[in-house]
């Protein structure tokens, strides 16, 4: 299984690829380097990737779901609330997005990063 580690500071967060076709994009753009936003408990960043809206995209996500925001080349990871949200547990994002990876790693970590903060993707050692 392929495998990335998003980094911010001291933030380091493992991911497993899925078999999509956004993974394969973004698989083959790494190492990714970019700078951190953040919308709520979402940290988001440039991607220099294109992908279509996936069949099976979604506006809610789970916390661990490492998703792609077509509308804005984005990656986006939530980790709580957004101020979409329609509960305190929802994560909803700005618009359907495809998950292309999922977090072995806690993503509240997430918490800690700040917007401005130099955020990297890589392929995992081993």
């Amino acid at each position: 299984m392929r495998e990335v580690v998003i980094q911010a500071g001291k933030v380091a967060i493992r991911a497993r690829l899925l078999n999509t076709p956004t993974a394969e994009r973004i698989w083959a753009a790494l190492p990714i380097e970019a700078s951190a936003r953040t919308w709520g408990h979402e940290v988001y960043f440039d991607a220099p990737v294109t992908s279509a809206t996936e069949p099976d995209a979604r506006v809610v996500v789970q916390a661990g779901d490492i998703a792609f925001w077509p509308e804005g080349d984005a990656i986006a990871i939530g980790f709580g609330p957004t101020p979409l949200s329609r509960t305190r547990d929802e994560i909803r994002l700005a618009g359907p997005c495809n998950v292309w990876a999922e977090a072995l790693d806690d993503v509240r970590q997430l918490k800690l990063v700040h917007a401005g903060a130099a955020i990297t993707i890589r392929e995992a050692d081993g």
